[in-house]
């Protein structure tokens, strides 16, 4: 009865402790947003520093090459992405009328063939033009983050000078070399992972802009940069990424080319998700569908639409460190896929 007593006190104890931590990093969310987006960008030019220190380029000016490639990659996308954004949600209104006649004229189609759906209901229920509004607010929103350019450019400059020396001092604060290689090998990991996700998901944003653009699908650049962002997303984010586009391809050009444009995604996501990505990351990092659906609830809730974006990056980074932990380990293997890696990757 006391080891039962006990083990629910700790249960209690551990629970309450998830409520007062979730609830905190929610209230703390403005300020922590632009701090994961700068740990998330450090993350996957870390090894790029590691590539220069080992050519032997000092360290200062290594990290102000990384610094300066992050900033014109940044001022480029602004460029590419600020006034394409602004020209669609202006434009939001427009599609979101022809989606609601849409909707409409198939419910009337419905109802002359005998499947009668009162017309409020069939609105309140299947509103396609609010996909439009999700997709401009989410939009939106990761572009008011990125106005915090200064202080996230900042703080990626501090987090790489830090890095150079931060496992040394751990070891010399903890002794030994267990902490040195717990660390080196959770930053092995993740480095792994960010850096080869990254490339993927460019090259997936890539090929779905060549496709649109020879389809002539308005806003290429802006679902292309979607297809990237989304591709962190295991499972759903392809999908979630080619609905705003193929509903415009309906909209703008028929059925026909909606068609093609759904099709182009299938393609697209199939062999990067199915042919690329294992052969280059193996099946080590999976993530069970539940744990994907979860991860994107808890942070879009905590951390709002750039929370959801960030959800799976965040979910890794914590699955690899319960994996390189002997006791956590089985915590590990339980957020993994039906036929979990022993081994992380790396």
């Amino acid at each position: 009865m006391i080891e039962k007593t006990s083990s629910l006190a700790r249960f209690l104890v551990v629970s309450a402790a998830f409520v007062v931590v979730v609830s905190g990093l929610k209230m703390a969310g403005p300020l922590l947003v632009p701090f994961l987006l700068a740990v998330f960008i450090a993350m996957i030019v870390s090894p790029l520093l590691a590539w220069l220190k080992n050519r032997r380029v000092p360290g200062g000016l290594a990290i102000l090459m990384v610094v300066m490639m992050v900033f014109l990659v940044g001022l480029m996308v602004a460029a590419l992405i600020g006034s394409s954004l602004d020209n669609f949600r202006e434009d939001i209104p427009l599609y979101s009328d022809k989606l609601s006649a849409m909707s409409t004229s198939v419910q009337q189609w419905l109802s002359q063939r005998g499947v009668n759906i009162d017309a409020e209901q069939w609105q309140s229920s299947f509103d396609p033009g609010a996909v439009m509004q999700l997709v401009g607010s989410t939009l939106a929103s990761f572009g008011n983050v990125m106005t915090n350019a200064v202080m996230i450019l900042l703080t990626v400059i501090f987090i790489l000078a830090e890095n150079m020396g931060f496992g040394e001092k751990l070891r010399m604060a903890r002794g030994g070399d267990t902490s040195q290689e717990w660390l080196n090998k959770f930053s092995d990991s993740v480095h792994s992972y960010l850096g080869i996700k990254a490339m993927i998901s460019l090259a997936t944003g890539l090929l779905i802009f060549i496709w649109l653009s020879i389809l002539g699908v308005d806003y290429a650049v802006l679902w292309a940069l979607l297809a990237f962002l989304l591709n962190f997303v295991p499972t759903v984010g392809s999908f979630i990424a080619a609905v705003p586009a193929v509903l415009l391809a309906l909209v703008q050009l028929g059925v026909v080319h909606a068609g093609l444009t759904l099709g182009g995604f299938v393609v697209v996501n199939l062999v990067m998700g199915n042919v690329i990505e294992p052969r280059w990351m193996g099946r080590g990092l999976n993530l069970s569908p539940l744990v994907v659906f979860v991860s994107l609830v808890l942070w879009g809730w905590v951390l709002g639409p750039v929370g959801m974006l960030l959800s799976i990056p965040l979910t890794i980074m914590i699955k690899i460190a319960l994996e390189n932990q002997e006791e956590t380990r089985w915590i590990s293997i339980m957020l993994g896929g039906a036929n979990p890696s022993p081994e992380p990757a790396g």
